[in-house]
């Protein structure tokens, strides 16, 4: 039995692999229509979550099988005081796997110790969300045809931004890959992924301003400045709107520039850039779907990867 925890616990041949999968459900969603026919899919949610879990729970839908659990804490055990060893054990009677997301970093961890079935990290506070990096990879790989050779510019919240840990963690097994960190002072990318990346020479740069880098970047990935990750509404306010992408912007960058982001958007990119062909973040979405998708037909040992 296996769980998903981080992006790295597939190597890059099973992801390859689980890809490919994702690819053949996407073109032919009819020979996966009944594949989890009889099973049960348990979305254990601490924190709130709209793509994510809607995310998981039409993979599992369009696969034929069915999903129970909760989307909040408040409606859990949880406000009883029970433990996450507890209620995974539990929810192991009830399904067949589970996605869980949980405000403290760990959580997934300790549940997957105790479980009788396969647990998928939804997301663990500011540490590692897979599925979205899954995702993210995904959509380089169908819309770019490869996983390397390029620049990747990220740009927002580095800081607090568990997408953007979890994805340079994952790219950096590939060849080629360059690095440009696009944030303010106070939200840059933690020292631990900076140093990770010098000791494996790979290159990176830090910067403030996008419009200085825009034009060396094949990929953009923005983030939103996370309210529910700070600590006063003071830094919050003054770092919101640090960063817009809008149609200025985008001309100064390459004509087959991709520009990703994990969503939900609040005003870090304008709504007059979704007409660009170059903004690939609600196709993101919708191979969100296929990967999961996927990912549970594998853990679920239906489809070997």
């Amino acid at each position: 039995m296996r769980h998903l925890m981080s992006p790295l616990d597939f190597t890059p041949q099973e992801l390859d692999r689980l890809f490919d999968l994702a690819n053949d459900i996407e073109h032919h969603p009819e020979r996966y229509a009944h594949a989890c026919d009889g099973k049960i899919l348990a979305t254990c949610f601490y924190e709130p979550s709209t793509r994510t879990r809607l995310s998981f729970e039409s993979a599992m839908t369009r696969l034929g099988g069915r999903i129970i659990g909760f989307s909040d804490a408040a409606s859990s055990s949880a406000s009883k005081g029970e433990s996450v060893s507890d209620t995974i054990r539990i929810i192991s009677c009830y399904a067949d796997i589970c996605a869980m997301r949980h405000p403290k970093e760990g959580a997934p961890m300790v549940a997957a110790e105790k479980s009788d079935i396969p647990v998928i990290n939804a997301g663990d506070g500011g540490h590692q969300h897979p599925t979205q990096t899954l995702t993210d990879l995904l959509t380089i790989r169908s819309l770019k045809g490869r996983l390397g050779g390029f620049t990747m510019g990220l740009c927002g919240d580095l800081k607090f931004g568990r997408t953007v840990h979890s994805l340079i963690k994952a790219l950096v097994r590939y060849e080629g890959i360059r690095f440009v960190f696009i944030s303010p002072e106070e939200l840059r990318v933690p020292d631990y992924i900076t140093d990770m990346l010098r000791e494996r020479n790979i290159p990176f740069e830090e910067v403030i301003r996008l419009e200085t880098v825009m034009p060396r970047l094949d990929m953009l990935y923005m983030t939103r400045v996370q309210k529910e990750r700070f600590f006063n509404e003071e830094d919050y306010v003054r770092l919101k709107d640090f960063y817009i992408l809008n149609a200025d912007k985008m001309a100064l960058a390459k004509e087959d520039m991709l520009v990703l982001h994990p969503l939900p958007r609040v005003n870090e990119i304008s709504v007059e850039v979704d007409a660009d062909k170059r903004a690939v973040y609600f196709k993101q979405a919708r191979y969100g779907v296929y990967v999961r998708m996927a990912l549970i037909l594998a853990l679920l040992e239906i489809e070997r990867i």
